[in-house]
């Protein structure tokens, strides 16, 4: 049994969500930098070259991407030869965050629902822990803003329904919601499971690469390849101005489901898709 220090977990997610919220990922920027060298509307091409700049400031000064620094978001992978001392593991993340936001000079976003209080310290998290084999602890840290978890959403199609309705309600997603989430967006899309698990498996399906095909199903990485050239024709553009450019990359993940059911997620990030990771 390997014993890791609740402060040590502390540290390391106070580090994450800074990191997260100030530097944008190489593939991200990759990306759009691909996106950018292709766009041919004057608008678009302007657009993405501020948010290039936008990300070189950033990072050069210090300084979040955004305003909007987030949900504290978390997938941890804990393995189950690991004994955390100290204090307990979800207290030791929660700690993480509220000294992230504070020391970070991060905006505190999250409110009671109804009084919409302020907590004051950016907690609670959500944390999604998955127990794995092994002495370590896999940690990510996804700030999620509030602009493009507006415009997510999931559905209970027929059975029948088969590749053309999730398709269908992809696009029908994307198209409603517009230059809301501050385009050009990456889409993450679950299918299959229940309910609540084809909406963590459409967050989870953001973590990878920008780009980077489904790994694991041929099917999904066709369907991911054929659901962003029609997303790019709809002709949204970077921040809903027009262009080519509305989503830089759609990211399927799937598991299989009750026969009588057919649950599909969309998941929507902004072009500031933020997630850092340490193991431990």
């Amino acid at each position: 049994m390997r014993e890791i220090p609740a402060d040590k977990i502390t540290e390391i997610v106070k580090g994450l969500f800074i990191a997260a919220n100030l530097e944008l990922e190489e593939d991200v920027v990759k990306s759009i930098e691909d996106c950018r060298a292709v766009e041919d509307s004057p608008i678009a091409s302007h657009v993405l070259d501020k948010i290039l700049e936008n990300a070189q400031v950033a990072k050069e000064e210090s300084l979040p991407l955004c305003q909007d620094t987030g949900l504290a978001l978390l997938f941890v992978e804990l393995g189950q030869d690991v004994h955390v001392t100290g204090s307990d593991f979800h207290g030791a993340i929660e700690e993480g965050v509220r000294r992230a936001y504070a020391n970070g000079y991060l905006r505190k976003s999250i409110c009671d629902p109804l009084t919409r209080l302020n907590t004051g310290d950016n907690t609670p998290a959500v944390i999604h822990t998955e127990i794995v084999p092994g002495d370590k602890i896999r940690i990510i840290a996804m700030p999620k803003g509030g602009g493009s978890e507006n415009m997510s959403g999931a559905t209970m199609l027929v059975p029948a329904a088969g590749e053309e309705g999730i398709k269908n309600y992809v696009i029908e997603m994307v198209k409603k919601a517009g230059p809301n989430p501050c385009p050009p967006i990456i889409v993450g899309v679950g299918i299959g499971g229940d309910l609540e698990k084809a909406v963590i498996l459409s967050k989870k399906a953001l973590l990878r690469k920008a780009g980077e095909r489904n790994p694991r199903d041929p099917r999904l990485a066709r369907m991911e390849e054929e659901l962003l050239a029609v997303i790019n024709a709809l002709g949204i553009g970077p921040q809903g101005y027009g262009g080519r450019t509305t989503a830089l990359a759609v990211h399927m993940e799937m598991m299989p489901c009750h026969i009588a059911s057919f649950p599909v997620a969309v998941n929507i990030q902004c072009h500031v898709a933020r997630h850092k990771e340490a193991v431990i």
